[in-house]
């Protein structure tokens, strides 16, 4: 079975119930004939952005589902190489997904917590031109933001 069938057979079961391992998933899998190993249901359900939300996966939420927004609260650099972005609680594996998805040649990679996205760029220069890439990908919530946010809309 091809990798995206199995992925999007993933997110229907996981709209239509709860589960809390991913052995449970792997196994309503192969009862519907989707033959799937533990570890690529993990990778699967990274790459799709799922969450555990009071010990089941779930799919995040945007901030705004209906405008399909996704906002950050503040981005800011760290030394030269790295770039941090703060989000709302699970935001923040749809907003690595979306920069990841965006294939900026600045950015090495990003990994994601639940409320903070930690992005790698190769240099100050790539940094500077990631920052600005971003900005244009997503929406800054003013108010939240620390008063020197590198980040302006």
């Amino acid at each position: 079975m091809r990798k995206r069938t199995r992925q999007q057979k993933v997110l229907e079961l996981i709209r239509t119930k709860r589960f809390r391992t991913q052995a449970e998933l792997v196994e309503e899998l192969r009862r519907r004939g989707i033959r799937a190993t533990q570890s690529s249901v993990s990778r699967d359900l990274a790459r799709l952005g799922a969450v555990k939300i009071n010990g089941y996966y779930t799919l995040p939420r945007l901030v705004h589902p209906i405008a399909g927004v996704l906002e950050i609260l503040d981005l800011d650099t760290a030394g030269d190489h790295l770039i941090v972005v703060k989000t709302e609680p699970g935001q923040a594996s749809p907003v690595a997904l979306k920069i990841d998805h965006a294939n900026f040649p600045e950015v090495v990679g990003t990994v994601a917590g639940d409320d903070t996205v930690f992005i790698a760029v190769k240099d100050r220069e790539a940094q500077r031109k990631a920052i600005a890439r971003i900005s244009q990908l997503f929406t800054l919530r003013p108010s939240r933001s620390a008063p020197g946010a590198t980040l302006s809309r």
